[in-house]
């Protein structure tokens, strides 16, 4: 149990067709490197584009993986921090400002937590909600882009944030689930910034680097610059969409797309061969490279389309020198990290998890990486006494700073 063993972390990743966990504890004999003990999965038949539909399939799926990962781990699970996803989250940027009551009075924490606060209320509504509040930078008196005011002066304090929203009915049917599977939620935070948590260096945090999360019906993505948050958006688009074009295009079942995709499916030029050939359901199925690679590119391309909208939106298209990093399932696409770098006209990448020991090599795939981010987040979002005994250098340095809203409740 989580209170039991203090330096147990447990990240759980419900996602659209899988869920994952992934329990780690600090190595006191690797110089206190956080090391995976145990990992676990299932099957996940009750969401849809990364939102709870059927309760009870969720809650069965989270049961399976969570006691998969506590057989390999010997530890108990009871708590985890969870990722929220689906098109109803939603980020946007918000400003809060307060008056420091005497110009020769140090500005303190409690000082900027109420600025936080300040730029928290906002007019939402009645069915929306905050998730998390990260704060980008600081102005003090006119100065401009200040990381930590704490220990400063002056008497006008501001903050420019960017909040993320979840829609009400969403978050309580996942509340539901985890119920229903007896976790109790340390943590909520969205899927990107678990796998930027797991993939990128301090350098990529401060130049300014674009994560994208595809997994099956979502595709996340985060904008991290100055070491800071700078947009969180989610794209209801993902592998399935892949499948089910393919289903279309070469009009077969679902089940032999899936096939295709998993097996042929790819981004790379492939002259060396015309046809392939597919088994499933007892029989064989031979398909047209050209047709594959075609819906293939045509899929990929639309979702990197809607992507560089929202690098239009932010007015970081073709200017992060950070580049791309590609997670979830969908970024084991051969080819895909060349064809972003084409498309967005951005450095690209496939990303791999960092900072990590144990069992890091049965977790080493992109799809793993939301859920090793989402178990490094359940330390770092822990109580300051216990950071220390960890060495994550490269985590957020206002990670403290999110405000977890939902999970309060």
């Amino acid at each position: 149990m989580r209170d039991s063993q203090p330096n147990c972390f447990v990240g759980l990743d419900i996602g659209t067709s899988q869920v994952r966990c992934v329990v780690g504890m600090i190595d006191q004999n690797s110089t206190g490197k956080l090391s995976i003990i145990g990992h676990g999965s299932a099957k996940n038949n009750g969401m849809r584009k990364g939102m709870v539909v059927h309760v009870d399939d969720v809650a069965e799926a989270i049961i399976q993986a969570v006691n998969e990962a506590e057989r390999i781990s010997g530890q108990q699970i009871h708590r985890a921090t969870v990722n929220v996803n689906g098109s109803h989250v939603l980020g946007f940027n918000s400003k809060g400002v307060i008056a420091i009551s005497a110009a020769n009075r140090e500005i303190s924490v409690e000082d900027r937590m109420r600025v936080e606060e300040a730029a928290t209320v906002v007019s939402l509504p009645p069915n929306r909600e905050i998730i998390q509040f990260f704060a980008k930078n600081y102005s003090l008196d006119g100065q401009t882009n200040i990381k930590d005011p704490v220990g400063m002066h002056g008497i006008r304090l501001e903050v420019d944030a960017h909040i993320v929203t979840g829609a009400t009915p969403n978050l309580r049917n996942l509340a539901q689930a985890l119920e229903k599977a007896e976790v109790t939620p340390t943590n909520y935070t969205v899927s990107s910034l678990a796998a930027a948590e797991a993939v990128l260096s301090r350098q990529q945090k401060e130049a300014g680097t674009l994560v994208l999360d595809i997994g099956a019906g979502t595709a996340n993505l985060i904008v991290v610059e100055d070491g800071e948050i700078q947009h969180v958006a989610v794209i209801p688009a993902g592998g399935i969409n892949l499948t089910n074009d393919l289903a279309i295009g070469l009009k077969t079942d679902l089940d032999v797309a899936e096939k295709v995709k998993l097996e042929h499916a790819s981004l790379l030029s492939q002259q060396d061969k015309t046809t392939v050939t597919v088994k499933a359901n007892k029989q064989s199925y031979t398909f047209e490279v050209s047709d594959i690679a075609m819906i293939t590119e045509a899929r990929i391309e639309e979702l990197l389309e809607l992507v560089d909208k929202e690098l239009v939106r932010i007015k970081r298209s073709h200017k992060l020198p950070g580049g791309v990093v590609l997670t979830g399932g969908t970024a084991s696409l051969p080819g895909i990290a060349e064809f972003t770098r084409d498309k967005l006209q951005l450095p690209a990448r496939v990303g791999k998890i960092q900072n990590v020991g144990g069992l890091v090599d049965t977790v080493e795939g992109p799809a793993y990486c939301t859920v090793v981010g989402l178990m490094m987040l359940d330390m770092l979002l822990l109580p300051n006494s216990i950071l220390p005994q960890a060495k994550l250098t490269q985590s957020f340095p206002m990670i403290d700073n999110l405000i977890k809203r939902f999970s309060k409740k």
